[in-house]
């Protein structure tokens, strides 16, 4: 079975039917050999708030040091997000197993008149999957109510009930007090539930179970939002009745601190989390869609607000920015109280009304009825996307513009920021395993053709009508859902320039979005003769001041060796020297943030005369912090942004920032990861992680990613991401290639004194395919095989 044949399956199941309980579920758990039963599991249950709590939670026991699977829905685009390892969607290849063994217990399920739905199915498949990993804890936030809930299937060791309001009157009750009974049935047995809810909500939980309450005053866990930090942090204070901590939180809002105070409080009771750790965790956690600020000029913010108690939440936190004019982009389900919802929100100058693409979305002329009066003017428009670019177009960079309805119109809005264009033609046929993600066309579509390759996902309207004009100009369009993420159809666009540029003026004023998409093809082709617009591959060279690296521990790490080692490089050719205070080599013993300062912030110091950029190899803000202050120019963070603090240091000094992609530093030979497309998933990866580190205030220009060769990937896919670094200029970012004398090269039987050659080979091979930086720690040999390829791609 193909994945798109399993995906297909799981797809085509019914998405509601008449019966409730749990029964269903639990046969399918029983068939597959109660993988629950290997894990402790948590439920999160509540009308808003859930997955924020999910996520929050998960950070914290993940900082914590344990394996941690989730389970959360809606998804934004695909039900493989919806089920995380470690924060890594669930494999196309687990999903095929898992159908494949699953189908038997379909058939005869519904030989019973007992057919599961979509969301019961794909709660089993998350179990499943957190039990073949051997998760630690298995996070799972409940779809409707509790009691019935396919998640009660499971016996929890912990739960929460993180609000309550009106919803689902059909199957949960008419009354606040009937839903929050309702809500009540995921406690555990042998524990209390923690909840946010408060009044009725709260009195009527209280008549079902034993609680541990959290909110702003009041409660066993007094959770306070004390203030903004920054436009995007808040600072938190949690107080428990033995313990106590402060930490900033990504997520905004006095609602988020209580939804803080009850992953607090359920990290106490599931793994005696410390206060630290529970800090730390607070402050990593992120959910795209939750106010999520995606720009500054103008203000632009996501929300998936789906209800009137959200609309009135997130009022309350737009409050707090400065603007002219809200410009709302909104898009909701049928089945929600609009009138309510539109009443809840601050004044609006004008509403775009769109309808999100999935079956259950409201019409446009619903929701004009339902801004009739709350919005000064409103516009129906054919997309979200089209209604996004609308708003911003016609919003000034002192207004607002807000998208929020439904976490399915947020999906939609947030292509603009993630879309990914990428370039596939490098020069020679492309690897079989880069044909998009998994995607399958019908066609030969980038080997047979002469000039430009280029791979996107776009929604369906928008594939069809990229198509047409393509098709029109002379140029060939293939489209392809199968293996594509849910929603999306996997494009391939191939032309010559003319015809690509043809292509951008026609859809420029097509709407459904499209004139993003013609800027994105302008920049493409722009950079067509490579990623960026350089005259030659710089070289960075590895001065570690340390005892203990993996290939010159020891050898540089008195002041005057490392000086003179600096010196001597910068005479060989290196363009960048890079310092690191502290090894990453497999095994490697953790160093203090003081004893790293002391290391690395001297030698920074006496470099700072030397006619290159001085970059700091650092995983600490602190360190970095203090470098950038001795004169350094780059911090290269190779865990990826794992101290939260890093970006802010950054940005305010206004350095360079190296983002590396990692599974673990320092490397953890035993932390991998099944890479569907390794390309693809990593520059998916990276693509968040630089709209991060853009949140924080550093510019794109500024940000240099690095693929990450050798942490967290095995040898051949180390290969497969240099030999596919063009496609990493889809990033918009300069792009940096770490290889040198890697065990990577073990896979030809290099021994680690003996990989030079190789590494000579990996250079040259990153210089002719784009590499604006490569790192390495034999300078001159791999200096003049960078001149070699800038000499014979000149001729």
């Amino acid at each position: 079975m193909q994945y798109h044949e399993a995906a297909d399956r799981l797809q085509s199941l019914q998405r509601r039917r008449p019966k409730l309980g749990t029964e269903t579920t639990a046969r399918m758990l029983s068939h597959l050999g109660e993988p629950q039963a290997g894990m402790d599991c948590v439920q999160v249950a509540g009308s808003n708030g859930k997955g924020s709590t999910c996520r929050m939670l998960e950070s914290v026991l993940r900082t914590a040091g344990l394996d941690v699977g989730v389970f959360t829905s809606p998804a934004l685009n695909g039900f493989r997000e919806q089920v995380r390892v470690n924060g890594d969607p669930v494999p196309k290849s687990r999903v095929v197993s898992f159908v494949d063994r699953i189908d038997p217990c379909l058939d005869r399920l519904r030989a019973d008149d007992d057919a599961p739905t979509h969301f019961e199915v794909v709660t089993a498949l998350a179990l499943d999957h957190f039990g073949r990993e051997g998760v630690d804890v298995a996070i799972l936030e409940v779809g409707i109510g509790g009691r019935y809930d396919a998640t009660s299937a499971v016996d929890p060791v912990a739960s929460a009930v993180t609000s309550v309001s009106l919803e689902h009157t059909d199957l949960l009750g008419d009354t606040v007090e009937e839903i929050a009974r309702d809500k009540a049935q995921v406690a555990p047995t042998d524990a209390p539930l923690v909840t946010g809810a408060t009044g009725d909500a709260l009195d009527a939980i209280r008549t079902q179970t034993d609680v541990i309450t959290a909110g702003p005053s009041e409660a066993d866990v007094v959770a306070v939002e004390n203030g903004m930090r920054s436009d995007v942090e808040s600072d938190v204070s949690i107080t428990g009745p033995d313990w106590a901590l402060e930490t900033h939180l990504q997520l905004l809002g006095e609602h988020q601190a209580t939804n803080a105070g009850v992953a607090a409080a359920l990290a106490r009771q599931v793994a005696d989390v410390d206060v630290g750790r529970i800090a730390a965790g607070l402050r990593k956690a992120t959910i795209p869609g939750r106010f999520e600020i995606v720009d500054t000029d103008p203000l632009t913010v996501l929300d998936g607000s789906h209800n009137p108690g959200a609309m009135a939440t997130l009022r309350d936190v737009l409050d707090r920015f400065e603007y002219d004019d809200l410009r709302l982009v909104f898009g909701a389900m049928s089945d929600k109280d609009h009138d309510e919802m539109a009443a809840a929100l601050p004044a609006v100058e004008t509403a775009y009304l769109a309808r999100p693409g999935v079956d259950r979305a409201a019409d446009v002329e619903t929701l004009a009825a339902a801004f009739d009066g709350h919005a000064t003017t409103t516009e129906r428009i054919e997309s979200v996307s089209e209604a996004v670019q609308r708003a911003l177009s016609d919003a000034s960079e002192s207004d607002a513009v807000l998208v929020a309805g439904s976490l399915y119109a947020v999906a939609e809005a947030r292509d603009r920021w993630t879309r990914l264009l990428v370039p596939r033609d490098h020069g020679r046929p492309p690897s079989e395993r880069g044909a998009l993600g998994g995607a399958t066309f019908a066609e030969t579509t980038a080997g047979d053709v002469d000039h430009h390759v280029l791979t996107t996902y776009l929604r369906p309207e928008q594939a069809e009508r990229v198509a047409e004009r393509l098709t029109a100009l002379g140029g060939d369009c293939h489209r392809s859902a199968t293996g594509a993420p849910g929603k999306f159809v996997a494009t391939v666009l191939s032309g010559t320039v003319s015809q690509l540029r043809g292509l951008a003026d026609a859809i420029e004023a097509d709407g459904l979005g499209l004139a993003h998409v013609a800027g994105r093809l302008r920049d493409a082709l722009d950079e067509s003769t490579g990623p960026f617009d350089a005259d030659e591959t710089a070289v960075m060279g590895i001065l570690n001041v340390t005892p203990d690296s993996f290939h010159d521990g020891g050898e540089h790490d008195g002041f005057d060796a490392a000086v003179r080692r600096a010196e001597e490089m910068v005479a060989n050719g290196a363009d960048i020297v890079d310092v690191g205070g502290e090894s990453t080599r497999p095994g490697a013993e953790p160093v203090s943030a003081e004893r790293e300062i002391e290391r690395v912030v001297p030698v920074v110091e006496a470099l700072a005369e030397l006619d290159v950029p001085i970059s700091v190899d650092t995983r600490k803000a602190v360190v970095a912090d203090a470098a950038l202050a001795a004169g350094a120019d780059i911090v290269n963070d190779v865990s990826g942004l794992s101290d939260p603090e890093m970006r802010f240091v950054v940005a305010d000094h206004d350095a360079s920032l190296v983002l590396m992609h990692s599974l673990s530093a320092p490397v953890d030979p035993d932390c991998s990861r099944t890479y569907d497309d390794v390309v693809d998933d990593v520059m998916r990866d990276l693509c968040e992680q630089v709209l991060l580190a853009q949140r924080a205030g550093i510019d794109r220009e500024q940000i240099i990613v690095d693929p990450g060769c050798g942490f967290g990937k095995d040898a051949a896919e180390s290969f497969e991401l240099v030999d596919r670094l063009p496609e990493f200029a889809a990033l918009g970012c300069h792009v940096m290639v770490g290889h040198s004398r890697k065990s990577m090269f073990e896979r030809i039987d290099r021994a680690g004194d003996d990989r030079l050659s190789p590494t000579l080979a990996v250079t040259a091979m990153a210089a002719e395919r784009g590499a604006d930086v490569v790192r390495v720690h034999d300078v001159a040999e791999n200096a003049a095989a960078v001149r070699t390829v800038g000499a014979t791609t000149d001729t």
